[in-house]
């Protein structure tokens, strides 16, 4: 599923300079993170910190390692990446410019599904309202077999079975 965009009124790197112009004390914007900016936000994918490291070197830019994790967390902070703990890793995923959503994890091949559901924000905002909850946001993750892994798993069974 592809989830449609949502418009925002400034460029992401825009919006991360005027965060950083914001900050009690300003910051900075620096070539880095610039190049770290445009990069991230040029694919909607899901990514960890390394695998950004690991990226970023291939296609050529100069980043150092700390200035990685820095933005990425200043991004968050920003409301730029959404930070999605799975299991021991720590993935990243756009939140500016794109709807809220929720996800479908495989615990054989590591795939991220994204998808919209009303009935489920519906339910959510119900049982805020049932408690009395001043809800900011929820993460859904449920975790499973996605369906490529699961057909390797048959095609496995069977053989074993001869």
């Amino acid at each position: 599923m592809t989830l449609p965009a949502v418009p925002v009124s400034l460029t992401p790197e825009e919006k991360f300079r005027e965060y950083l112009a914001s900050r009690p004390k300003a910051q900075r914007y620096t070539g880095q993170q610039r190049d770290l900016v445009q990069h991230i936000f040029a694919s909607h994918d899901h990514f960890d910190a390394d695998a950004l490291i690991d990226d970023v070197r291939r296609v050529g830019l100069r980043v150092s390692r700390a200035t990685v994790y820095r933005t990425l967390t200043k991004l968050v902070d920003a409301g730029m990446l959404r930070r999605i703990e799975v299991e021991t890793r720590t993935m990243y995923e756009h939140d500016y410019g794109y709807p809220h959503h929720d996800h479908l994890v495989c615990e054989s091949c590591d795939k991220m599904i994204e998808f919209q559901s009303e009935t489920i924000e519906n339910s959510v905002r119900e049982m805020a309202e049932k408690w009395n909850f001043q809800m900011s946001g929820h993460t859904l993750i449920l975790r499973g077999i996605c369906e490529e892994c699961q057909k390797g798993r048959q095609t496995r069974r069977q053989l074993d079975m001869i």
